[in-house]
């Protein structure tokens, strides 16, 4: 999945946050939107990323499972866009939760994969609890006949457990009984560091129900810690590390987004 999905072995996926989309506290012009998106998706694959997320990072307060479909529409318009725009692969995550708008998204833009907060199982959420639909979203993407691979986290940030369950064991279900094509392991917010011991916890855990699915950092990687976390995964997801000034409301910076790029390569 690493290479046919992605593009690369061991890949960098940069992150396009869409600012707030119509109907979403904030939003202020259509077309400023897609130009900054534009903007950062071209900076992006420019400097060397391997590949791309767009996510409606501007969306905030989020629904928790099921967007409105003028959020599919704009969505769909945008990926499309930053996909005739850029020569690498191109994921979709549409916040907080809806895998099937990911899923619609990506095949309608001749996307590549998308990333699912919460696949299998369930979390507690600033949107209350979140739960994974695995059954619908892998339905529905034979249904369609969407060549997209599905990332899906397995304690994804900015949420807790219900109950207390292993590592192994919800690895396991995500990759087995939920049908993800890679995991993605995250600190407790955006930015915010992956310890190195969790990323080693879930390899592990990979490790033994299907060594070939790959492990993604999904936040706080810096150039100071990507060689490191490559160590132990086999992808990185960077968003905030790439932003003017290191802050997630910012637009791409180039600079960084090189040095990030030398410090994998």
């Amino acid at each position: 999945m690493t290479e046919t999905a992605l593009g690369a072995i061991r890949p960098l996926v940069g992150m396009v946050h869409l600012p707030a989309l119509p109907g979403a506290p904030g939003f202020e012009d259509r077309e400023a939107v897609r130009e900054h998106a534009l903007a950062d998706a071209r900076t992006l694959a420019d400097v060397g990323v391997d590949a791309l997320v767009v996510e409606n990072f501007g969306d905030a307060p989020f629904y928790p499972d099921d967007v409105p479909a003028h959020v599919v529409a704009e969505m769909t318009a945008v990926t499309r866009a930053i996909t005739d725009a850029v020569d690498c692969p191109v994921g979709v995550n549409v916040l907080r939760n809806d895998a099937t708008a990911a899923v619609s998204v990506a095949a309608a833009a001749d996307a590549d994969f998308v990333r699912v907060n919460v696949h299998t199982g369930a979390r507690l959420t600033d949107q209350g609890i979140v739960e994974g639909r695995a059954h619908e979203t892998v339905r529905l993407r034979e249904r369609i006949d969407a060549d997209v691979s599905i990332l899906a986290d397995v304690a994804v940030k900015h949420s807790a457990p219900l109950a207390a369950r292993g590592v192994a064991e919800i690895v396991g279900d995500t990759i087995e009984r939920g049908h993800a094509d890679g995991v993605v392991v995250s600190g407790v917010g955006t930015g915010s560091e992956t310890d190195a011991p969790d990323v080693e916890a879930v390899a592990a855990a990979r490790d033994a129900v299907d060594p070939t699915v790959p492990v993604f950092v999904g936040s706080g990687v810096t150039s100071e810690t990507a060689a490191s976390l490559l160590d132990i995964a086999d992808g990185l997801i960077v968003g905030t590390a790439l932003k003017a000034g290191g802050a997630v409301e910012n637009p791409v910076d180039r600079d960084r987004v090189a040095q990030l790029v030398a410090a994998v390569r």
